[in-house]
């Protein structure tokens, strides 16, 4: 029987961004995305958890050392995203609407060149205290 186990790494980052798609009319966006369309951005106190999940090594008992995964996140999310607008300052943003979604996915495609094969990734990624989006669902 497999021993894996869950471990859990909360991050935060601030980000400001605005749900629109240039190739459709402003009352098409308003449509679509409401307030979040706005012409001047909006910004969220971001919440990241981070989940990796694997056997415990036999050596240090961990699954991974969790500030390994602290400074991961620092290096590779927070320096990137923090305190940025995401549709200006982010090359990752520039062609992809920034919706909780994409950024979850576009922070696991970050994050997964750097966790070992056999230890499973999955982000949440809270964008308000209610609504929150996890990838891999």
């Amino acid at each position: 029987m497999s021993k894996r186990v869950a471990v859990y790494r909360k991050e935060h980052f601030n980000a400001a961004h605005r749900l629109f798609r240039p190739d459709l009319s402003a009352q098409e966006n308003d449509r679509l995305f409401g307030k979040c369309a706005l012409p001047n951005y909006h910004g969220h106190n971001y919440e990241l958890i981070v989940k990796v999940t694997g056997e415990p090594d036999p050596i240090t008992g961990y699954v991974v050392d969790m500030k390994w995964i602290s400074d991961l996140v620092q290096e590779k999310i927070i320096e990137r995203f923090d305190h940025r607008n995401l549709n200006l300052d982010t090359q990752e943003f520039k062609a992809l609407n920034p919706t909780a979604e994409n950024i979850a996915i576009v922070i696991y495609d970050l994050l997964r060149p750097h966790v070992l094969a056999q230890h499973d990734l999955q982000i949440r990624l809270y964008e308000t205290p209610r609504n929150f989006v996890e990838y891999p669902a």
